[in-house]
């Protein structure tokens, strides 16, 4: 079975078509700048395929891939008739999806309705179906949400300490994200450990989130009613007192609009050090031996970074009660050793105790156990996989 698997953000579009007879990736690709421009690029066994060409909307990018998969250049797909199913990224399912689901009216109508819960990104979700319904009628589509994976948290998890209606009518509360990172994390560690254990769960790229997985069910999550709040990340400023948005305001003039996009696009690690929101410009300077304000606010937002991370580490630690493992996934997680050590660095008391020999020398994007031998927690670092995670939800409800 070949299954597309489909991430559509706000002007791109990510694909994968995996073979799911030996999880093999076929082929993978980008469409950047829609609406703008254009570039669509390909690899595919290691050879790369670059190819500008306009792309006003999203179905118009699904026909630049649709037409490129056609087109007998990618060995293993002769045509569009070697894809068995659609797989698709959907940003929210709020309360309404527990679960994924196969994409059918009744669903899509679900999805629109939750629009105003992720108003940048569902829209861009929604468009991505919507094309591949038009170019490729009768392919079974699937919706994986980013969500459903936190949708076990218990309600004194969930609930903001506002009035009962901001939650009854309007159904503000903590949702989570990063949801197929975690769960596929989750179901990892679950083979490594042999168990349905608890688990801390530490997905950290330019955003960043971490999970609290009990017997194999999330039961808390960083991420809240948006990917804003919780931990700093490489342009959202996380947690902080939300009375400041007032002074903020006033003194710059902005209106809530602008705010939003200050808090979203213009704050953590880039805020902060003023230099970048990628965290390797930040490490590059941070960790060399430059001496002056940039390199200061560098280390400084780092160490900020770093702390939060820490923080969370052991609010999740205290709500779990025991903890048999964490793992660091993500482009951070996974690649960043000096990141994971300053991170870990004084947890020796709650029985976490980093091996910094293992984890220096541990492969960039590899598996590994980094903890020492007598830690009581075992601490891993696992590449993550979401398209997989898609993949397999597209397959179980599709067979």
């Amino acid at each position: 079975m070949k299954i597309l698997v489909i991430n559509a953000g706000s002007s791109s579009l990510k694909y994968q078509v995996i073979d799911m007879k030996n999880d093999e990736v076929i082929t993978k690709g980008l469409c950047e700048r829609i609406g703008i421009d254009g570039v669509h690029t390909n690899k595919t066994n290691g050879e790369k395929y670059v190819e500008e060409v306009p792309m006003p909307n999203h179905t118009q990018a699904l026909k630049v891939v649709f037409e490129y998969l056609d087109s007998g250049k990618v060995p293993g797909i002769k045509s569009l008739k070697d894809i068995n199913a659609i797989g698709h990224r959907v940003l929210h399912g709020g309360e309404l999806f527990d679960d994924s689901a196969l994409i059918n009216d009744e669903t899509l109508a679900k999805i629109e309705s939750l629009v105003p819960l992720g108003p940048l990104h569902q829209p861009a979700n929604i468009a991505g179906i919507k094309g591949c319904e038009e170019l490729l009628p009768g392919v079974p589509q699937v919706a994986v949400f980013d969500t459903t994976f936190h949708a076990t948290m218990p309600d004194y998890a969930y609930r903001y300490g506002l009035p009962d209606e901001v939650y009854t009518k309007w159904k503000i509360r903590k949702y989570g994200f990063h949801g197929t990172s975690h769960k596929f994390i989750a179901r990892e560690l679950e083979k490594l450990e042999g168990k349905k254990g608890n688990f801390i769960i530490c997905h950290i790229g330019n955003g960043a989130s971490l999970s609290a997985v009990k017997n194999g069910k999330c039961i808390d999550t960083t991420m809240g009613y948006t990917p804003l709040e919780g931990l700093m990340m490489g342009t959202r400023c996380g947690d902080f007192d939300p009375s400041a948005i007032e002074t903020i305001m006033d003194k710059t003039g902005m209106n809530i609009h602008d705010i939003v996009n200050y808090m979203n696009k213009k704050s953590g690690l880039l805020g902060v050090s003023g230099i970048s929101g990628d965290m390797r410009d930040v490490e590059k300077i941070a960790y060399s031996d430059e001496q002056s304000e940039r390199a200061d606010a560098c280390r400084l937002s780092l160490k900020m970074h770093e702390y939060r991370v820490k923080k969370y580490i052991g609010a999740f630690y205290a709500a779990l009660g025991t903890v048999d493992a964490i793992c660091f996934t993500a482009g951070v997680g996974e690649n960043g050793p000096e990141y994971r050590e300053g991170v870990l660095d004084g947890l020796e008391g709650m029985g976490i105790v980093l091996d910094k020999k293992k984890n220096k020398e541990l492969k960039r994007g590899t598996a590994g156990v980094i903890s020492t031998d007598d830690s009581k927690v075992k601490i891993y670092v696992l590449p993550t996989d979401e398209e997989l995670m898609i993949a397999e939800d597209t397959m179980r409800l599709t067979k």
